[in-house]
């Protein structure tokens, strides 16, 4: 009889990052616990003082116990509000509330059924990725679009749902920084950058685009690795894990019949009519849409960019109750009614984790002590005089760690830009060779860290499937993803650097001070 092969050296290290990470408490319980710390570590260290360098000048700033009587009663009185206000939960609500619909009528499997039909399986992942990557550009809709679907169509097409989801938030959280379609991502981040550079050269001025070129190129990078990984390292070792999910909660894909064919083309049909008609009303350049100081549609201020989530919320909306009807799967509005609610049904336990997030986050922004850590990683940097290359790949690794702290890219950028930018720009390195590499740095360990978040609406997709999915189990599936990106993506930036080739429109390497 043939012994059992042991599992190589990779696979050990994953299964015990998944043991080890699935005893820890439950991702509710991990916020509360990170809240303590939060307090406890911020009383200590009390009073700190370091300086922060600010768009305006030096800042001196300092730890702001939050076991205060002062923190403790603003706490409580901005409970509410703290959690309201939590940015990802009014996304992933009024978004699934139109998924709702169109999946519950039938028409988001119609779709599925029909992209199946003519995609090969091998070319599955590759497809998934790319269209993970093409959902930055209406904000953060691929996390509670794309990543569902892609445990949805690798369960149709008889391959592990898991290796699916993690599939598609490798594209959507780890390729972050990745994309061929300008997205607000870019203009936001520049703006930042912009503040940053003006502490030491009021008049340089930084392209919304500086990065274009290498962030298109990048998407190729991710797409590559992703799929290898996906399909030689995540998906064999999912094979052992039994699919063990509510199979009312797991959609799946029969047949299509006549009145689906039907019903898909008249739901395809008022789509692309929504689309045009949301097209002919941002034509004209006064256009209510477009952003009152530039006039431009790609502004993150525009009324069109902040609109992204409720017109998800109407494009899916729209064709879904159409497809209901043409199908008859709907048969009058009270149908309709319960799609909305039986996607409300599923994010109960994800509404429990947002409420803790949300007051861990809260306190850590109050107390400093994101803002101490990350001006005492960039003194260090400073101050070890290291060669250029090991300087970039410090910047990167560094960004990656205050990733797995913060989690919000403009918070992270709004906090270190104004340290990175005019550090670097002393020592001859441009503000948009500095914000590359903070986006290589900042996407890779998206995928990794419980404290992003949108990490437990990730969780909470995953357990439809196999329900003893948790943070430990989620994360040694994305470990190798972020390492791989981690070191590709660095090298990819510093042979892009070595080759000469521009990083975007305006977006070269070095800096000289002016005189």
């Amino acid at each position: 009889m043939a012994s059992k092969q042991k599992p190589g050296l990779v696979q050990r290290i994953l299964n015990g990052v998944e043991v080890v990470g699935n005893k820890l408490p439950d991702p509710a319980l991990l916020f509360v616990f990170a809240l303590l710390i939060t307090w406890v570590v911020s009383a200590i260290m009390n009073g700190t003082q370091f300086t922060l360098t600010t768009a305006s000048g030096d800042e001196t700033r300092e730890v702001v116990s939050q076991l205060s009587g002062t923190a403790l009663a603003k706490f409580m009185e901005d409970m509410v509000g703290t959690f309201t206000g939590f940015h990802p939960l009014g996304v992933v609500l009024v978004a699934l509330l139109g998924v709702g619909v169109a999946e519950r009528s039938g028409f988001i499997n119609a779709c599925l059924k029909a992209m199946l039909s003519f995609t090969p399986r091998f070319l599955l992942t590759p497809i998934l990725v790319l269209v993970a990557i093409v959902s930055h550009t209406a904000a953060d809709a691929g996390y509670v679009l794309v990543i569902p679907l892609g445990g949805v169509i690798f369960y149709a097409a008889g391959r592990h749902p898991l290796a699916g989801i993690v599939a598609a938030f490798a594209g959507v959280s780890g390729g972050f920084s990745a994309n061929f379609i300008p997205s607000g991502i870019d203009p936001l981040l520049s703006g930042l950058t912009q503040t940053g550079s003006e502490i030491v050269d009021a008049a340089h001025t930084v392209n919304p685009l500086c990065n274009y070129y290498f962030t298109a190129a990048s998407s190729g990078l991710i797409i590559l690795i992703t799929w290898f990984l996906t399909d030689r390292v995540i998906e064999p070792r999912l094979k052992a894990t039994a699919v063990d999910g509510d199979p009312e909660e797991m959609p799946t894909l029969d047949p299509m019949t006549r009145n689906e064919l039907w019903g898909m083309i008249a739901g395809l049909a008022s789509m692309v009519l929504g689309v045009g008609v949301l097209v002919y009303v941002c034509l004209p350049e006064e256009s209510p849409l477009r952003g009152g100081d530039t006039g431009s549609l790609t502004d993150v201020r525009s009324p069109l960019m902040k609109s992204i989530v409720p017109l998800i919320f109407l494009l899916f909306l729209l064709p879904g109750v159409v497809h209901g009807y043409v199908s008859r799967t709907f048969k009058n509005h009270r149908d309709v009614i319960k799609g909305m609610s039986k996607s409300m049904e599923t994010m109960g336990y994800y509404l429990v984790m947002a409420f803790f997030a949300a007051l861990f986050i809260y306190a850590f922004n109050q107390s400093n002590l994101g803002a101490l850590l990350a001006v005492s990683g960039a003194d260090f940097l400073r101050d070890a005089d290291f060669p250029p290359a090991v300087t970039i790949i410090g910047i990167v690794l560094l960004c990656g760690f205050v990733n797995l702290l913060v989690g919000s890219a403009s918070a992270k950028w709004a906090m270190l830009a104004p340290i990175f930018v005019p550090m670097l720009m002393q020592l001859g390195y441009s503000p948009e060779f500095t914000q590359a590499a903070y986006r290589v740095g900042d996407s890779s360990t998206n995928i990794i860290t419980p404290l992003m978040p949108y990490f437990p609406l990730v969780v909470a997709f995953a357990q439809r499937y196999v329900k003893k999915t948790g943070i430990g189990t989620l994360t040694s599936l994305m470990l190798p993803y972020s390492i791989c990106f981690l070191v590709a993506w660095t090298g990819f930036l510093l042979l892009w650097w070595v080759l000469g080739v521009p990083l975007g429109i305006g977006g070269g390497y070095e800096y000289q001070l002016p005189g």
